[in-house]
């Protein structure tokens, strides 16, 4: 019987929460939207800095290997053909480039020593 009055308990104290659960999520304002866009975009251009230092690696440990096997006679194949690294630049806020405020902030002052 005691079993039986938990189960029931339990059960409807679950149901009870579940309705909470399903309640709808207010939709983002502009404002919040924005941010999340400027995230991604960030994001983004994190991705291709870190691709772009990934290529350079890349090269630097090829031309070793071939500077290192060609110093110890070993033979090697020539290299495969691969694209240029592109370095993406400095990430520019998209709101910022279309207001055509600068991205950087101020010199600061130099200080007195």
């Amino acid at each position: 019987m005691t079993k039986s009055f938990i189960s029931l308990a339990s059960l409807l104290l679950a149901s009870c929460f579940s309705v909470s659960v399903m309640a709808k999520l207010p939709a983002p304002s502009d404002e919040a939207k924005a941010k999340a866009a400027e995230a991604a975009a960030k994001t983004a251009h994190g991705n291709k800095v870190a691709d772009y230092q990934l290529c350079k690696s890349r090269e630097k440990v090829a031309a070793h290997y071939y500077k290192t096997a060609k110093a110890s006679g070993k033979p090697t194949t020539p290299p495969v053909a691969t694209p240029a690294c592109v370095d993406p630049g400095a990430f520019v806020a998209a709101a910022a480039a279309a207001a055509g405020k600068p991205t950087t902030p101020a010199a600061a002052p130099a200080k007195k020593s």
